[in-house]
C-alpha cells in the first residue's frame, strides 16, 4: 500500500505530525536515510538473488528501503533473535542473519501452524512460541493487513513474547486524518464485513481484501490503549525520495518492551 502520492502530501503530514501526534503526547523523531550506508546495506545484501524482488523496481525499492530502515532502528545484533512478522515471500531474515549475525525465524499465517525449523506458522496474534522468545521483531508492510481486531491482538502478543528491552518495528505505519479501510472488491469473499466506522475505499488493482490506515483516534484506541508493558516511539521518514521517488515510507512505529 503506497502513501499519500498528491501536491498535499507534505501539508496532510505535518497535521498529522504537529496537530495530532504531538497534541496527544506521542514522542515523534526525524529519521534521515545516510543514503551512502543505504547503498552499502543494498550492495552487502544482495537482493539480486531474490527475483521476485527485482521483478517490480517500484516494489523493489520500497521494500529494500524498509529492510534497512527496520535494521537501523533495531540495532540488530549477533545477540538477537528476530523474528520477522508476517513475512509471506520476504528475504529479510535471510538478509539479516547474514548481515548482522542474529538467528532469525520466519513467521507467516499461510505456513504450516507450529514451529517447522526457522518457519513459524499461524496467526500473529497467538504464536506458538514461549514468552520471552524474542528480542526483536518487524513487519515490514504487512500490519495494515491485518484484518479484524488481528491489530490489538498482535500489540498484545508482541508484549508477551518479546524479551525485556526488546524491541518491536512497524513499516510503515499507515497514519492520515481519517479512519480508511483499502480493499480490491474483486478480493473480497461473499459475506466478508468490514469495521463499520472506517471509510471503506474500493481500489482496484489493489490486489489485497483489507488495508487498514488509522486515524490518530483508532491508533489511540487500538494500539496505545494495548501496549501493556511495551513503550512506544514514532519516526517520521524525513527524505525517503531521495532513495527512489517510488519510496512512500514516512511513519515507523518502534515498541520496546520495559
Amino acid at each position: 500500500m503506497e502513501g499519500l502520492d498528491n501536491p498535499a502530501e507534505s501539508k496532510v503530514q505535518s497535521a498529522i505530525i504537529e496537530e495530532t501526534l504531538r497534541r496527544n503526547g506521542f514522542d515523534v523523531k526525524p529519521f534521515l536515510i545516510a543514503k551512502d550506508d543505504y547503498l552499502k546495506y543494498l550492495n552487502l545484501a544482495q537482493y539480486q538473488r531474490f527475483s521476485e524482488y527485482l521483478r517490480y523496481p517500484r516494489i523493489f525499492a520500497e521494500k529494500s528501503l524498509e529492510h534497512y530502515i527496520a535494521a537501523r532502528l533495531l540495532n540488530l545484533s549477533n545477540q538477537d533473535v528476530f523474528v520477522d512478522i508476517a513475512c509471506a515471500i520476504s528475504p529479510a531474515s535471510t538478509i539479516y542473519h547474514e548481515l548482522y549475525g542474529c538467528q532469525t525465524y520466519r513467521q507467516d499465517l499461510g505456513f504450516p501452524k507450529g514451529i517447522h525449523g526457522d518457519c513459524i506458522g499461524g496467526s500473529a496474534d497467538e504464536m506458538p512460541i514461549p514468552r520471552g522468545f524474542a528480542t526483536k521483531m518487524a513487519l515490514h508492510c504487512s500490519f495494515e493487513h491485518f484484518e479484524q481486531n488481528a491489530d490489538i491482538g498482535f500489540i498484545k502478543e508482541a508484549s508477551r513474547v518479546l524479551r525485556e528491552k526488546g524491541k518491536l518495528c512497524i513499516i510503515p505505519l499507515y497514519l492520515q486524518p481519517s479512519y480508511t479501510i483499502l480493499t480490491d472488491p474483486i478480493c473480497v469473499p461473499k459475506g466478508f464485513s468490514f469495521e463499520s466506522d472506517a471509510t471503506l475505499a474500493c481500489c482496484r488493482g489493489y490486489r489485497n481484501r483489507f488495508g487498514r490506515i488509522y486515524d490518530v483516534h483508532h491508533f489511540m484506541d487500538r494500539i496505545i490503549n494495548n501496549l501493556g508493558n511495551l513503550k512506544l516511539e514514532i519516526f517520521v521518514v524525513q527524505n525517503e525520495k531521495e532513495i527512489d521517488p517510488a519510496c512512500y515510507a514516512k511513519f515507523v512505529a518502534v515498541f520496546e518492551r520495559e
